[in-house]
């Protein structure tokens, strides 16, 4: 075996092995080719169509240039003035906003209150109601869709039918412009909190007992070791969840998509769904500045939140 001689600090020497490296550039070279796979579907599917969205951005790029994409003008930032300038797309980012600002604390609220209610409350049947939260999730949109409009009908659905039990004549959910973003935000905030619930739940069980036990034992009542003990315990965990869920309202698409095609009149259309029409419409320069305007939002939006909410030395 062929050795190296290497000198210590006090002038002596050790012979150091070369199997050692060429273990390792082994081990580089299999590692390598078991990741050879996934490097080239991410550079194909992801990273390829990423670039191209990019450079359709500053083209006049329509579908009629597919079969020439690399024939097309050069039109700088005029895309994005022109996304700027469409009344609809400003209205997509209000509703946008909207969604992100009214869905992110109740999403995570939900979770949040179930999860501590998993993890205190229930003894009994705990898997089940885990299971029953966060069944929603994993079931279809299409399905979901399907079941919320029979609830939201204005003459025959559950939900009028009970508020008119006690007098209140319910509005057309998703037919009027006032309650039809409502409605969606509280569709989805049902649909989506089994997420953070999980979530939650794994960073609540992660939180020492004796921290609780200690401030039990200095008069902190419930309350008290909820506002000191456990939200403090879960920090990471809050800021994963609410990093998350703001970039999955930012992205808000099936649910306006699939409930009410962005109305009525536009009510609750979102930045995403309007894009994806764009694209469908064939107007791929406009829709590529529109998707990495939401692209930049939510880059600024998750580095404020990371800057925010980091914890201080």
């Amino acid at each position: 075996m062929t050795a190296v001689r290497i000198s210590d600090g006090d002038g002596t020497s050790a012979r150091r092995p070369r199997r050692g490296r060429r273990r390792g550039s082994a081990e580089a070279r299999a590692g390598l080719i078991l990741g050879l796979p996934f490097i080239v579907l991410f550079l194909v599917f992801t990273a390829w169509p990423v670039l191209q969205s990019m450079f359709m951005s500053f083209t006049d790029m329509r579908i009629t240039d597919i079969r020439t994409p690399f024939a097309v003008d050069f039109v700088g930032l005029r895309n994005y003035v022109t996304a700027f300038e469409d009344p609809v797309f400003r209205r997509a980012a209000v509703n946008t906003v909207a969604f992100v600002v009214l869905g992110v604390p109740l999403t995570m609220g939900c979770g949040l209150a179930a999860a501590v209610v998993l993890d205190k409350g229930v003894t009994r049947f705990r898997a089940v109601f885990r299971m029953g939260f966060y069944t929603p999730v994993i079931t279809s949109i299409v399905a979901v869709a399907v079941v919320w409009r029979f609830l939201l009908q204005p003459d025959s659905g559950l939900v009028n039918t009970v508020l008119g039990w006690i007098g209140i004549d319910g509005p057309n959910w998703l037919g009027d412009p006032r309650t039809a973003l409502v409605s969606l935000i509280a569709m989805a905030t049902w649909r989506n909190f089994g997420t953070s619930m999980i979530i939650f739940l794994a960073g609540l069980q992660a939180v020492p007992k004796d921290l609780h036990e200690a401030a039990a034992l200095d008069g902190a009542n419930a309350w008290k070791r909820f506002l000191h003990v456990t939200l403090p315990g879960i920090r990471p965990t809050l800021l994963f969840v609410l990093v998350t869920t703001t970039i999955g309202y930012l992205q808000f698409f099936e649910e306006p998509f699939v409930m009410t095609k962005g109305g009525p009149l536009d009510s609750t259309v979102s930045a995403s769904m309007y894009t994806y029409e764009q694209f469908g419409f064939g107007n791929y320069g406009v829709a590529g500045a529109m998707a990495y305007l939401t692209f930049i939002v939510i880059a600024v939006v998750t580095f404020l939140q990371f800057r925010l909410t980091r914890e201080k030395d």
